[in-house]
């Protein structure tokens, strides 16, 4: 694991930074949110990129919760939640891929100045929400997984604005389809990313138990 010798100091109860349990919440509630926001302006919007993220931010919200509710707890069980949090990220790019596959098939055009100032908006509460984060980045499976979720939060809503002018232009679907695809793509090697860590910590701290007994 980062930021950790991997010795039998690594399963008791991890003291938390105030400062990160601040970030936390201030995170949740900031995606919470932007999840109604992008709902409402993805459906405005006909925008498969904009539901795409507004399932990224309930995801996150959701995220956040459960790192909250952890964070206390040993190293075991920290490790478990950053591994539900991996699955979830995981599931949730398969899903997007799902509703690529569907609104092609619809052929819906979105509205791209709409798209574009939702984008825009998005991107400045991810930005603050990984800047936040940033400084417990290289912290346990769980600290990494929440800085995950903000950075490719914040990429893809600067591909999200970038579609929406490529949707401007060209008058087609298919820059909306493409970057619904990177947030996918995000999602599923983030989430691979973090079940891996999550997993050798989970091993390790059972091992530190083990020695123990």
């Amino acid at each position: 694991m980062a930021g950790c010798g991997c010795n039998t100091t690594c399963s008791p109860t991890q003291k938390i930074s105030p400062k990160f349990r601040k970030a936390l919440w201030i995170a949740l509630v900031l995606n919470a949110l932007m999840f109604f926001v992008e709902i409402i302006g993805g459906s405005q919007a006909r925008s498969v990129s904009l539901w795409a993220d507004a399932l990224d931010f309930a995801g996150d919200a959701a995220n956040y919760a459960i790192s909250l509710a952890v964070l206390s707890m040993t190293l075991y069980w920290r490790a478990t939640a950053a591994l539900l949090k991996g699955v979830t990220m995981a599931a949730f790019g398969i899903f997007v891929i799902m509703k690529v596959v569907w609104s092609w098939w619809l052929g819906l055009t979105p509205e791209p100045m709409l798209m574009g100032a939702i984008g825009v908006l998005a991107l400045a509460v991810n930005v603050i929400c990984a800047l936040m984060l940033y400084a417990f980045r290289d912290g346990d499976a769980n600290m990494r997984s929440v800085w995950l979720c903000s950075r490719n939060d914040a990429i893809a809503n600067i591909a999200i604005i970038i579609a929406a002018v490529g949707v401007f232009g060209t008058g087609t679907m298919f820059p909306d389809l493409f970057v619904a695809f990177i947030i996918a793509y995000l999602g599923v090697s983030s989430g691979l990313s973090v079940i891996k860590q999550a997993r050798v910590e989970r091993k390790v701290d059972q091992g530190n138990i083990m020695t123990k007994a």
